[in-house]
């Protein structure tokens, strides 16, 4: 029998990013999925979560499209491995997790994440090879065009650290984060208002910035970063041209967000965070009217910065938040939200926790 879980993550700063060879600043979080597995020499998988009611049999031999629903991400990991050559047994998997479902804290990666370290656990793979094989599991399987944020975030995460990640180079550097040190808290709000990769919207948003790269005679934007804003003007679709503009300047405010760190200048980091949610809104336009007033009501009740977290239309807020104004900022925002027509929000304090691993 193998355990093996990993963890959900929040991204600080740096939204869409990842598929267009920047950067950004995720931490792991506490919550974690955990995945016990038992071979058989059998060709079937059966799969059960504490989430669903019914076992899921995947056979060995699977193909995208052969399994959908959350099982997908179990199968795309089968059939990721399988097809890179490595053997997977069959036998008996059990799911359990606390990371929440489309709140933008990557369940799925971390659910891929688990299984990978599950099923290969013999394999010499490095954790950049696995992060490769969750990424094409949930590109090619299930059908979701995201980048290599989530598994890498899931794979690397250490306690009070972050992780810079340069999606060009495919590097990851640590960076010290203790907020709680400098007297500042990381408030989590989930908006409970669902989203999903595999809808349109995401997708949409990656081919206009491929569309943007394009224009611009470059693989990726990244490309161009050094040339600044102004070089977007040649892109020639308006939208196209705030959707680049959102990654050039994302990526700038991450770099800046990790001097204000080294320096404890946590007033610096509000204010690039507040910066970010409003390219995310105004640029990139993935942000809602229940995220926009949760940031809203944080930032008027106290807090240092505050944005939405995750893919967007939908999931979580984080701000950094005074420490001693922590109970100011949760009441506001959930009487703000209670007042508008929406559920309360869950409100909790967050911290950098440890990566994927066995138990």
């Amino acid at each position: 029998m193998i355990t093996y879980s990993a963890p959900g993550r929040v991204n600080l700063i740096g939204e869409h990013t990842d598929y267009n060879g920047g950067f950004a600043l995720p931490i792991a979080l506490p919550q974690r999925t955990t995945v016990t597995f038992t071979p058989a020499e059998v060709d079937i998988l059966t799969v059960r979560s504490d989430r669903a009611d019914a076992a899921v049999r995947i056979p060995l031999d699977t193909a995208p499209g052969g399994v959908t629903g959350w099982a997908a991400y179990v199968a795309g990991v089968v059939w990721a491995l399988r097809g890179n050559g490595f053997p997977v047994p069959g036998g008996t998997m059990s799911i359990s997790s606390d990371v929440p479902i489309g709140s933008g804290l990557s369940s799925s990666a971390a659910l891929e994440c688990a299984v990978l370290g599950a099923l290969a656990s013999g394999a010499q793979l490095d954790r950049f090879a696995q992060a490769r094989l969750g990424q094409r599991a949930e590109n090619d399987y299930v059908g979701a065009p995201t980048g290599l944020l989530d598994q890498l975030s899931s794979l690397f995460g250490e306690v009070g650290t972050a992780l810079l990640i340069d999606f060009r180079d495919v590097a990851v550097h640590p960076v010290p984060f203790d907020p709680d040190a400098c007297g500042v808290a990381l408030l989590l709000f989930d908006s409970g208002q669902r989203h999903g990769h595999v809808d349109g919207e995401y997708a949409a948003r990656r081919a206009s910035c491929e569309l943007a790269a394009a224009a611009l005679g470059v693989a990726s934007l990244r490309e161009v970063q050094h040339r600044g804003v102004e070089v977007l003007d040649a892109i020639g679709d308006p939208v196209d041209v705030r959707r680049a503009r959102h990654v050039l300047t994302e990526n700038d405010r991450v770099l800046d967000f990790v001097a204000a760190l080294s320096d404890s200048d946590f007033v610096a980091a509000g204010r690039l965070l507040t910066a970010s949610h409003a390219s995310m809104r105004d640029d990139f336009e993935i942000t809602t009217a229940h995220l926009d007033l949760i940031v809203d009501a944080a930032l008027a009740a106290g807090a240092l910065g505050a944005r939405m977290t995750g893919g967007g239309f939908g999931g979580c807020v984080i701000a950094l938040v005074p420490a001693e104004l922590t109970l100011k900022v949760g009441d506001a925002v959930r009487a703000a939200v209670i007042g508008a027509g929406y559920a309360e929000p869950e409100v909790s304090r967050v911290y950098a926790a440890a990566g994927a691993g066995g138990a």
